[in-house]
């Protein structure tokens, strides 16, 4: 049994005849192949196959019916693109503290890694994703922290370097996000998205660093070649951060 990071309440973890999930990480093994990510050959994750059947799986093995899709079980298109980026300019992360944020199947995590990174933690809420990150990272031999928590709108410090692949997809999300990145970027921090023109992506205070036309998986995407923007935040003083409904979103 698992709390329920909302209510507290213990909350099981079930497969699809009901037992109770003991081990998410045999789970991933089972429901997933390791293979490698499309744009980013250098680095194998364990992916599915098929995305609707696994989320319903993952909605009963935590006994709720709200669930985002598994984003740890898929490379997304933002991920993949912020990985390239991050493997062909290693200079971005070399000898420095790295963090992905809300980094799903740690595929940035472990670019960062191969990159020559001094230190790299991978932050997400679900509890699958640890677990995910945990497997993917021991499959590249990547020495990588995972830690579940939501850490936005914290001070941090213990990193120099934020990549966020493909985190533009929520308007609620994307309206807590972007005051913390902007905030972030204005101290210091070098933070870089990977972005697939998502709708709620900010436009205002932000520059293209590069683009690459990335293969995806046909269940996730209404394309099987999306074009992800690498986008780099400035840093300014006075950074008046646009919100979803506002001028500045596309």
């Amino acid at each position: 049994m698992e709390a329920d990071l909302r209510t507290g309440r213990a909350r099981p973890r079930l497969d699809l005849s009901g037992r109770l999930i003991d081990d998410p990480a045999r789970f991933i093994v089972d429901q997933t192949r390791l293979a490698p990510v499309a744009f980013v050959p250098e680095i194998q994750l364990y992916q599915a196959d098929e995305a609707t059947a696994l989320w319903h799986l993952t909605e009963a093995a935590l006994d709720r019916a709200d669930m985002p899709p598994p984003f740890w079980a898929f490379a997304w298109a933002g991920g993949q693109g912020l990985a390239r980026y991050v493997l062909d300019h290693p200079e971005i992360v070399k000898g420095r503290r790295v963090l992905d944020f809300a980094s799903g199947s740690g595929l940035v995590a472990i670019a960062a890694a191969k990159a020559g990174a001094a230190h790299v933690e991978a932050i997400d809420i679900d509890p699958f994703a640890v677990a995910a990150i945990s497997l993917n990272a021991a499959a590249n031999g990547a020495d990588i922290s995972v830690r579940q928590a939501d850490i936005i709108g914290s001070a941090g410090g213990d990193f120099d370097v934020l990549l966020a692949g493909d985190v533009f997809y929520d308007p609620g999300f994307a309206a807590r996000l972007l005051p913390w990145l902007a905030a972030l970027a204005t101290r210091g921090v070098t933070v870089i998205a990977g972005d697939p023109d998502r709708t709620y992506r900010p436009l205002a205070r932000v520059h293209d660093l590069a683009r690459y036309d990335v293969p995806v998986h046909p269940a996730l995407e209404d394309a099987a070649v999306k074009r992800v923007r690498i986008l780099g935040f400035d840093n300014c003083e006075g950074f008046q951060t646009v919100l979803p409904g506002e001028p500045g979103f596309a």
